[in-house]
Protein backbone atom coordinates (compact mmCIF):
# COMPACT_ATOMS: atom_id res chain seq x y z
CA UNK A 1 0.00 0.00 0.00
CA UNK A 2 1.49 3.09 -1.12
CA UNK A 3 1.79 6.21 1.27
CA UNK A 4 2.08 9.88 0.60
CA UNK A 5 2.82 13.04 2.74
CA UNK A 6 -1.06 13.36 4.10
CA UNK A 7 -0.85 9.96 5.50
CA UNK A 8 1.89 11.05 7.96
CA UNK A 9 1.13 11.41 11.26
CA UNK A 10 3.76 10.03 13.08
CA UNK A 11 7.38 8.52 13.01
CA UNK A 12 6.45 5.11 11.97
CA UNK A 13 4.30 6.68 8.63
CA UNK A 14 7.39 8.70 7.80
CA UNK A 15 9.74 6.18 7.91
CA UNK A 16 7.30 4.18 5.40
CA UNK A 17 7.75 7.26 3.47
CA UNK A 18 10.90 7.46 3.63
CA UNK A 19 11.76 4.14 2.63
CA UNK A 20 9.43 3.97 -0.37
CA UNK A 21 11.33 6.67 -2.00
CA UNK A 22 14.94 5.82 -1.01
CA UNK A 23 17.02 3.03 -2.95
CA UNK A 24 17.88 0.58 -0.36
CA UNK A 25 21.48 2.02 0.43
CA UNK A 26 20.37 5.25 1.49
CA UNK A 27 17.09 4.48 3.21
CA UNK A 28 19.20 1.70 5.64
CA UNK A 29 21.98 4.17 6.31
CA UNK A 30 19.04 6.80 8.07
CA UNK A 31 17.46 3.69 9.32
CA UNK A 32 20.37 1.25 10.88
CA UNK A 33 22.56 1.08 13.41
CA UNK A 34 25.36 -0.98 15.35
CA UNK A 35 25.70 -4.62 15.57
CA UNK A 36 22.53 -6.09 16.53
CA UNK A 37 20.97 -2.99 16.72
CA UNK A 38 19.62 -3.71 20.24
CA UNK A 39 20.40 -0.01 22.12
CA UNK A 40 19.10 1.66 18.71
CA UNK A 41 15.23 -0.19 19.99
CA UNK A 42 16.09 0.64 23.40
CA UNK A 43 16.21 4.32 23.19
CA UNK A 44 12.37 4.48 22.06
CA UNK A 45 11.18 1.35 24.20
CA UNK A 46 12.61 3.14 27.70
CA UNK A 47 9.86 5.48 27.07
CA UNK A 48 6.72 2.72 27.67
CA UNK A 49 8.60 1.89 30.92
CA UNK A 50 7.44 5.30 32.65
CA UNK A 51 4.03 6.34 32.60
CA UNK A 52 2.40 10.26 33.06
CA UNK A 53 0.52 11.16 35.61
CA UNK A 54 -2.04 13.77 34.78
CA UNK A 55 -3.72 16.30 36.48
CA UNK A 56 -7.16 18.08 35.38
CA UNK A 57 -9.04 21.47 36.13
CA UNK A 58 -5.65 22.82 35.51
CA UNK A 59 -7.38 25.89 33.05
CA UNK A 60 -4.95 25.04 30.82
CA UNK A 61 -6.25 27.12 27.56
CA UNK A 62 -3.13 29.11 26.96
CA UNK A 63 0.28 26.76 26.53
CA UNK A 64 3.49 27.77 26.55
CA UNK A 65 6.14 25.56 24.95
CA UNK A 66 9.27 28.01 25.30
CA UNK A 67 12.14 27.55 26.65
CA UNK A 68 16.09 28.15 26.87
CA UNK A 69 18.85 25.98 25.92
CA UNK A 70 22.45 27.00 26.48
CA UNK A 71 21.25 30.51 26.77
CA UNK A 72 19.91 30.56 23.45
CA UNK A 73 15.95 31.25 23.48
CA UNK A 74 13.81 28.29 21.66
CA UNK A 75 9.93 28.04 20.77
CA UNK A 76 9.72 24.79 21.94
CA UNK A 77 11.76 22.14 23.34
CA UNK A 78 12.12 20.00 20.66
CA UNK A 79 15.20 20.65 18.12
CA UNK A 80 16.58 19.28 15.16
CA UNK A 81 19.95 17.54 16.07
CA UNK A 82 22.94 17.88 13.15
CA UNK A 83 23.38 14.61 10.70
CA UNK A 84 25.21 13.73 8.41
CA UNK A 85 25.14 14.04 4.25
CA UNK A 86 21.87 15.23 4.29
CA UNK A 87 21.50 15.89 0.54
CA UNK A 88 22.11 12.05 0.12
CA UNK A 89 18.40 11.83 1.38
CA UNK A 90 16.86 14.61 -0.56
CA UNK A 91 18.43 17.21 -2.86
CA UNK A 92 17.53 20.21 -0.72
CA UNK A 93 19.11 18.27 2.31
CA UNK A 94 20.60 20.85 5.03
CA UNK A 95 18.59 23.92 3.49
CA UNK A 96 15.29 22.36 3.66
CA UNK A 97 15.88 20.79 7.45
CA UNK A 98 17.04 24.73 8.48
CA UNK A 99 14.03 26.20 6.85
CA UNK A 100 11.50 23.88 8.40
CA UNK A 101 13.66 24.76 11.74
CA UNK A 102 12.94 29.00 11.00
CA UNK A 103 9.16 28.11 10.97
CA UNK A 104 9.07 26.56 14.41
CA UNK A 105 12.23 28.96 15.92
CA UNK A 106 13.72 26.37 17.39
CA UNK A 107 17.29 24.83 17.35
CA UNK A 108 18.88 23.34 14.32
CA UNK A 109 22.38 22.01 13.47
CA UNK A 110 24.64 20.43 11.23
CA UNK A 111 27.29 18.50 10.76
CA UNK A 112 31.07 18.39 10.56
CA UNK A 113 29.81 16.40 7.64
CA UNK A 114 27.25 18.42 6.24
CA UNK A 115 26.22 18.51 2.42
CA UNK A 116 25.98 22.38 2.80
CA UNK A 117 28.68 24.63 3.52
CA UNK A 118 29.12 26.79 7.25
CA UNK A 119 29.17 30.12 5.48
CA UNK A 120 26.13 29.54 3.19
CA UNK A 121 23.69 28.26 6.59
CA UNK A 122 24.62 30.92 8.30
CA UNK A 123 23.95 33.48 5.76
CA UNK A 124 20.28 32.40 4.86
CA UNK A 125 19.14 30.33 7.92
CA UNK A 126 17.97 32.91 10.88
CA UNK A 127 16.84 30.52 13.55
CA UNK A 128 19.19 29.85 16.23
CA UNK A 129 22.11 26.98 15.13
CA UNK A 130 24.09 24.78 16.47
CA UNK A 131 27.50 23.14 14.73
CA UNK A 132 28.74 19.81 15.42
CA UNK A 133 32.40 19.60 15.22
CA UNK A 134 34.04 16.24 14.60
CA UNK A 135 37.97 16.54 16.23
CA UNK A 136 39.98 15.83 13.20
CA UNK A 137 43.60 14.53 12.84
CA UNK A 138 43.78 17.20 10.44
CA UNK A 139 44.15 20.35 13.64
CA UNK A 140 43.96 22.75 10.55
CA UNK A 141 40.64 21.42 9.54
CA UNK A 142 39.50 21.40 13.35
CA UNK A 143 40.20 25.21 14.40
CA UNK A 144 39.30 26.13 11.01
CA UNK A 145 35.71 25.08 10.89
CA UNK A 146 35.39 26.45 14.70
CA UNK A 147 36.93 29.73 13.46
CA UNK A 148 34.38 29.60 10.25
CA UNK A 149 31.14 29.04 12.33
CA UNK A 150 32.33 31.72 14.53
CA UNK A 151 32.47 34.24 11.56
CA UNK A 152 29.16 32.94 10.20
CA UNK A 153 27.85 33.66 13.75
CA UNK A 154 26.45 29.89 14.94
CA UNK A 155 25.19 30.27 18.08
CA UNK A 156 26.28 27.47 19.83
CA UNK A 157 28.77 24.32 18.74
CA UNK A 158 28.71 21.16 19.72
CA UNK A 159 32.10 18.60 20.11
CA UNK A 160 30.57 14.73 18.90
CA UNK A 161 32.81 12.62 21.43
CA UNK A 162 31.53 9.05 20.96
CA UNK A 163 33.43 8.53 17.49
CA UNK A 164 36.68 8.30 17.68
CA UNK A 165 36.24 4.96 15.62
CA UNK A 166 32.54 3.94 13.62
CA UNK A 167 30.21 1.72 15.00
CA UNK A 168 29.70 -2.03 13.51
CA UNK A 169 27.25 -0.61 11.50
CA UNK A 170 26.47 -3.99 9.32
CA UNK A 171 23.61 -2.60 7.28
CA UNK A 172 25.83 -0.62 5.76
CA UNK A 173 27.63 -3.33 4.96
CA UNK A 174 25.34 -5.38 3.51
CA UNK A 175 24.04 -2.45 1.37
CA UNK A 176 27.85 -1.26 0.35
CA UNK A 177 26.85 2.15 1.33
CA UNK A 178 29.02 4.98 1.03
CA UNK A 179 29.52 8.30 1.17
CA UNK A 180 29.20 9.74 -2.32
CA UNK A 181 27.11 6.48 -3.21
CA UNK A 182 28.75 4.02 -5.41
CA UNK A 183 27.01 1.14 -7.91
CA UNK A 184 27.65 -1.87 -6.52
CA UNK A 185 26.47 -5.40 -8.04
CA UNK A 186 24.01 -5.74 -4.95
CA UNK A 187 22.47 -1.51 -5.27
CA UNK A 188 22.18 -1.18 -8.62
CA UNK A 189 18.53 -2.37 -9.36
CA UNK A 190 17.49 0.15 -5.73
CA UNK A 191 18.89 2.70 -7.61
CA UNK A 192 17.08 2.04 -10.89
CA UNK A 193 14.05 1.52 -9.76
CA UNK A 194 14.15 4.79 -7.77
CA UNK A 195 14.29 7.07 -10.59
CA UNK A 196 13.33 10.33 -9.11
CA UNK A 197 16.42 9.93 -5.99
CA UNK A 198 18.31 8.82 -8.91
CA UNK A 199 18.20 11.61 -11.16
CA UNK A 200 18.22 14.35 -8.37
CA UNK A 201 20.88 13.00 -7.58
CA UNK A 202 22.84 12.66 -10.80
CA UNK A 203 21.35 15.95 -12.45
CA UNK A 204 21.39 18.41 -9.80
CA UNK A 205 24.16 20.19 -7.51
CA UNK A 206 27.07 17.32 -7.06
CA UNK A 207 27.40 15.96 -3.82
CA UNK A 208 30.01 17.20 -1.46
CA UNK A 209 30.96 17.33 2.33
CA UNK A 210 30.73 21.13 1.96
CA UNK A 211 32.86 21.82 4.72
CA UNK A 212 35.94 19.53 4.46
CA UNK A 213 36.32 19.39 0.46
CA UNK A 214 39.19 21.31 0.52
CA UNK A 215 40.89 19.66 2.94
CA UNK A 216 39.85 15.68 2.34
CA UNK A 217 38.52 13.95 -0.94
CA UNK A 218 37.16 11.20 0.98
CA UNK A 219 33.68 11.52 1.17
CA UNK A 220 33.25 14.16 -1.28
CA UNK A 221 35.25 13.02 -4.36
CA UNK A 222 36.76 9.43 -3.11
CA UNK A 223 34.01 6.79 -1.46
CA UNK A 224 33.93 5.75 2.02
CA UNK A 225 31.97 4.01 4.65
CA UNK A 226 31.14 6.41 7.47
CA UNK A 227 33.04 3.88 9.78
CA UNK A 228 36.03 3.87 7.73
CA UNK A 229 35.69 7.36 7.77
CA UNK A 230 35.59 8.02 11.49
CA UNK A 231 37.97 5.27 12.23
CA UNK A 232 40.68 7.14 9.71
CA UNK A 233 40.24 10.71 9.65
CA UNK A 234 39.09 11.52 13.73
CA UNK A 235 41.76 12.18 15.62
CA UNK A 236 41.77 8.96 18.18
CA UNK A 237 43.95 10.80 21.11
CA UNK A 238 41.02 13.19 21.82
CA UNK A 239 40.80 13.99 25.72
CA UNK A 240 39.46 16.28 28.31
CA UNK A 241 41.99 18.55 27.38
CA UNK A 242 41.49 18.56 24.20
CA UNK A 243 37.81 19.18 24.90
CA UNK A 244 38.66 21.82 26.71
CA UNK A 245 40.47 23.08 23.98
CA UNK A 246 37.73 23.13 21.55
CA UNK A 247 35.85 25.41 24.22
CA UNK A 248 38.05 27.67 24.85
CA UNK A 249 38.61 28.65 20.94
CA UNK A 250 34.94 28.77 20.11
CA UNK A 251 34.37 31.30 23.11
CA UNK A 252 30.46 30.92 23.03
CA UNK A 253 27.96 28.41 23.84
CA UNK A 254 29.43 24.86 24.13
CA UNK A 255 28.45 21.22 24.33
CA UNK A 256 29.49 17.74 24.40
CA UNK A 257 27.28 15.21 22.50
CA UNK A 258 27.71 11.80 23.70
CA UNK A 259 28.30 11.89 27.48
CA UNK A 260 26.77 8.75 29.27
CA UNK A 261 28.03 8.56 32.54
CA UNK A 262 28.15 10.76 35.66
CA UNK A 263 31.86 10.78 36.17
CA UNK A 264 31.76 12.52 32.24
CA UNK A 265 28.59 14.73 32.64
CA UNK A 266 30.73 16.32 36.22
CA UNK A 267 34.13 16.73 33.85
CA UNK A 268 31.91 18.26 31.35
CA UNK A 269 31.22 20.69 34.25
CA UNK A 270 34.55 21.08 35.01
CA UNK A 271 35.90 22.43 31.79
CA UNK A 272 33.15 24.90 31.50
CA UNK A 273 30.83 22.90 29.27
CA UNK A 274 27.21 24.69 29.34
CA UNK A 275 25.40 21.92 28.38
CA UNK A 276 25.97 17.63 27.14
CA UNK A 277 23.80 15.70 25.08
CA UNK A 278 22.74 12.95 26.50
CA UNK A 279 23.16 10.49 23.73
CA UNK A 280 24.75 7.00 22.68
CA UNK A 281 24.58 8.30 18.83
CA UNK A 282 21.41 6.72 18.09
CA UNK A 283 22.56 3.26 19.03
CA UNK A 284 25.02 3.10 16.26
CA UNK A 285 28.08 3.45 17.43
CA UNK A 286 28.40 1.18 21.31
CA UNK A 287 25.65 -1.40 21.31
CA UNK A 288 24.21 -2.61 24.26
CA UNK A 289 24.75 0.61 25.79
CA UNK A 290 21.83 2.18 27.68
CA UNK A 291 18.77 4.26 26.26
CA UNK A 292 19.53 7.93 26.92
CA UNK A 293 16.16 8.01 29.19
CA UNK A 294 17.00 5.23 31.01
CA UNK A 295 20.23 7.04 32.16
CA UNK A 296 18.62 10.72 32.74
CA UNK A 297 17.82 10.64 36.37
CA UNK A 298 20.99 9.95 37.64
CA UNK A 299 23.05 12.55 35.46
CA UNK A 300 20.50 15.16 36.10
CA UNK A 301 20.65 14.28 39.99
CA UNK A 302 24.69 14.61 39.35
CA UNK A 303 24.67 17.40 37.75
CA UNK A 304 21.14 19.26 36.67
CA UNK A 305 21.34 21.66 38.36
CA UNK A 306 25.17 22.97 37.09
CA UNK A 307 24.82 22.39 33.27
CA UNK A 308 21.38 22.46 30.71
CA UNK A 309 20.92 18.53 29.83
CA UNK A 310 19.20 17.66 26.70
CA UNK A 311 18.16 13.78 25.92
CA UNK A 312 18.91 13.06 22.64
CA UNK A 313 17.60 9.85 20.78
CA UNK A 314 15.01 8.05 20.40
CA UNK A 315 12.18 10.72 19.96
CA UNK A 316 9.37 9.38 18.51
CA UNK A 317 6.20 11.22 20.08
CA UNK A 318 5.41 14.39 22.18
CA UNK A 319 4.93 12.47 25.55
CA UNK A 320 8.43 11.05 24.95
CA UNK A 321 9.13 14.57 24.99
CA UNK A 322 7.18 15.27 27.80
CA UNK A 323 8.86 12.36 30.04
CA UNK A 324 12.20 13.10 29.17
CA UNK A 325 11.37 17.33 30.45
CA UNK A 326 9.14 15.90 33.89
CA UNK A 327 12.69 13.92 34.47
CA UNK A 328 14.44 17.27 34.70
CA UNK A 329 15.90 17.27 30.95
CA UNK A 330 16.23 21.33 29.48
CA UNK A 331 15.39 20.07 26.19
CA UNK A 332 15.18 16.85 24.10
CA UNK A 333 16.82 16.52 20.18
CA UNK A 334 17.14 13.65 17.79
CA UNK A 335 17.77 13.10 14.31
CA UNK A 336 15.43 10.02 12.27
CA UNK A 337 12.35 11.71 13.10
CA UNK A 338 12.75 14.61 10.95
CA UNK A 339 15.27 13.04 8.41
CA UNK A 340 12.64 10.39 7.41
CA UNK A 341 10.54 13.27 6.88
CA UNK A 342 12.97 15.17 4.91
CA UNK A 343 13.79 11.91 2.63
CA UNK A 344 10.18 11.68 2.28
CA UNK A 345 9.16 14.97 1.63
CA UNK A 346 11.99 17.52 1.85
CA UNK A 347 11.17 20.75 3.30
CA UNK A 348 7.38 20.21 3.67
CA UNK A 349 8.04 16.86 5.29
CA UNK A 350 10.31 18.26 7.99
CA UNK A 351 7.57 20.95 8.39
CA UNK A 352 5.34 18.44 8.83
CA UNK A 353 7.07 16.22 11.32
CA UNK A 354 7.52 19.45 13.15
CA UNK A 355 3.60 20.47 13.22
CA UNK A 356 2.68 16.88 14.55
CA UNK A 357 5.33 16.76 16.90
CA UNK A 358 4.16 20.30 17.97
CA UNK A 359 0.65 19.54 18.10
CA UNK A 360 1.74 16.45 20.29
CA UNK A 361 3.38 18.39 22.76
CA UNK A 362 0.10 21.50 23.17
CA UNK A 363 -1.98 18.67 23.32
CA UNK A 364 -0.66 16.46 25.77
CA UNK A 365 0.54 19.39 28.00
CA UNK A 366 -3.20 20.33 28.01
CA UNK A 367 -3.99 16.69 28.98
CA UNK A 368 -1.26 16.27 31.80
CA UNK A 369 -2.78 19.72 33.13
CA UNK A 370 0.52 21.65 32.42
CA UNK A 371 0.43 25.33 31.55
CA UNK A 372 4.16 25.54 30.64
CA UNK A 373 7.17 23.51 31.04
CA UNK A 374 8.01 25.03 34.52
CA UNK A 375 5.05 22.42 35.43
CA UNK A 376 6.39 18.82 34.50
CA UNK A 377 8.41 17.47 36.86
CA UNK A 378 9.34 13.53 38.37
CA UNK A 379 6.03 14.30 40.56
CA UNK A 380 3.84 13.27 37.54
CA UNK A 381 5.96 9.98 36.50
CA UNK A 382 5.70 6.59 37.70
CA UNK A 383 7.87 3.45 36.60
CA UNK A 384 6.57 0.36 35.89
Amino acid sequence: MSISLADCYNTRQFRKLAKARLPGPIFHYIDGAADDEVTYRRNTEAFETCDLVPNVLAGVEDIDLSTTVMGIPIAMPLFLSPTALQRLFHHDGERAVGKAAESFNTLFGISSLATVGIEEIGRTIRTPKIFQLYYHKDKELTWGMIDRCREAEFDALALTVDTIVGGNRERDLWTGFTSPPKLTPSSVLSFATHPRWTLNYLLREPFELSNLKEHIAEGSNVSISVADYFSTMLDQSMDWDAAAAVRERWGKAFCLKGIMSVEDARKAVEIGADAIMVSNHGGRQLDGSRSPFDHLAEIIDAVGDEIDVICDGGIQRGTHVLKALSMGAKACSGGRWYLYALAGAGQAGVERALTNMYDELVRDMKLMGARSLSDLGRHNLRFR
